[in-house]
């Protein structure tokens, strides 16, 4: 039986915020603790889930609001394919990590949780949007230097990198492949996106073709892409999934489709795939055809145990 985990019920029910989906058993995967850099003051040791095999590929993982990366990676590989195997199963070379947010006050809730970043509304997420952009600039910061560390492990090889997020995560993870060029060297394999949304997808929406990426992260969150023309179109090649239920009660699933619609603005080719029926009253992966189609997508990406 899967659990939900709850906050201040009584702003949940007023469905603006999403929350962490799933508390679980404790499973028996391989799991190692590490700090990373200049940030490890600021964020919480990563949770990573070695390879089964020699290390090939590497995923980073970003979990919802109020969740933890040792959270979600049970949650996660706790969802079975059609074949009933979890992830690492499928991909015995991936090297799965886990970050998890620092504390951070939220302004709705009034107390601190974990949050890659504070918002104040999931029903009109341009309402008070200024909330979004301290947070946004500190996990994005940590974020790329997180992938720089990742890339070298994997000699440079940026493509072995696969980009995934959930709820809160996806957003954040979105924004950080946006500000990615300049900082990372090629493209990454791919990025997966969770249940979530993005931020700003207005600014994305309202774009002329004449107005660059960089104008628009520029005017949100006051930052510079120092990158060439052949790197933003790089990264803007990125393959992208996205994965959402129609009957998600906590982040709508038109949030997902302006996502959607804001990459294509940029430029981006998304596969945008919707469900009913999954756990959490539809605020996750369903099971098994969401997890399916997450396994073809890095079936593209990763060699596959047959």
């Amino acid at each position: 039986m899967r659990l939900k985990r709850t906050i201040s019920l009584q702003h949940l029910a007023a469905s603006r915020f999403a929350v962490s989906p799933k508390q679980l058993k404790a499973s028996s995967f391989k799991a190692t603790i590490l700090e990373i850099g200049s940030m490890e003051m600021a964020f919480p040791a990563l949770h990573i889930v070695e390879p089964r095999s020699a290390h090939t590929h590497s995923a980073i993982l970003l979990h919802g609001r109020a969740s933890n990366g040792a959270d979600f990676a049970e949650e996660f590989f706790d969802s079975p394919t059609s074949e009933k195997k979890n992830l690492p199963a499928h991909f015995p070379g991936c090297r799965w990590v886990f970050p998890t947010s620092r504390e951070r006050w939220s302004v709705v809730f009034e107390e601190n949780m974990t949050a890659w970043f504070d918002i104040y509304s999931l029903v009109n997420i341009s309402e008070k949007q200024d909330l979004q952009v301290e947070g946004l600039k500190e996990s994005t910061a940590y974020l790329l230097d997180l992938l720089e560390s990742e890339i070298a492990l994997l000699g440079g090889r940026s493509d072995k990198l696969v980009l995934i997020g959930m709820s809160q995560g996806m957003a954040t993870a979105l924004w950080t492949l946006l500000c990615s060029p300049g900082r990372i060297k090629g493209k990454i394999g791919g990025f997966i996106g969770m249940s979530g949304w993005l931020p700003f997808a207005g600014d994305m929406q309202c774009q002329s073709p004449s107005q660059s990426l960089q104008d628009v992260i520029s005017t949100r969150c006051g930052e510079q892409i120092q990158a060439t023309d052949e790197e933003v179109k790089k990264m803007l090649s990125t393959p992208v999934l996205l994965l959402h239920g129609t009957d998600d009660a906590w982040v709508d699933i038109e949030l997902g489709r302006q996502a959607s619609a804001g990459l294509a603005q940029l430029g981006m080719h998304a596969v945008f795939k919707e469900y009913t029926g999954a756990d959490n009253d539809g605020h996750w992966v369903k099971e098994p055809e969401g997890v399916d189609d997450i396994t073809g997508f890095l079936g593209d990406i990763y060699p596959r145990e047959t």
